[in-house]
């Protein structure tokens, strides 16, 4: 390598191409080209993601089923149903509310 150097000081038109590629290999590590090529590092990332959002997801399933209590029945669709029918009836904030919306004479939302 020390007989290379004593040629870069000299007159590059005399060195030939692989004593060329050899001098910028002693200066720097990669080409140009070789630092910008992809490493496939996001693969590994992206499978860490993966596996922690389905962790995740697992988990809310879990706790979904084995956790929680069950919803209250006042959150079930016929029971609201029912509750909103029952509030027309007693005409429940008639001035600016739901039973002014409310048609009682055809039974239809206005």
């Amino acid at each position: 390598m020390g007989a290379l150097r004593e040629k870069e000081k000299g007159d590059w038109r005399q060195l030939c191409c692989e004593e060329k590629k050899a001098l910028y290999r002693a200066s720097f590590c990669q080409t140009f080209a070789e630092f910008q090529h992809p490493t496939g590092q996001w693969k590994f990332f992206f499978g860490w993601w993966f596996i922690v959002v389905s962790f995740g997801f697992w988990c809310q399933i879990f706790y979904h089923f084995y956790v929680y209590e069950p919803l209250p029945m006042s959150l079930s669709k016929p029971y609201q149903k029912a509750q909103l029918r029952r509030m027309l009836e007693l005409r429940v904030n008639p001035i600016d509310g739901i039973s002014s919306k409310w048609d009682y004479d055809y039974e239809r939302w206005k």
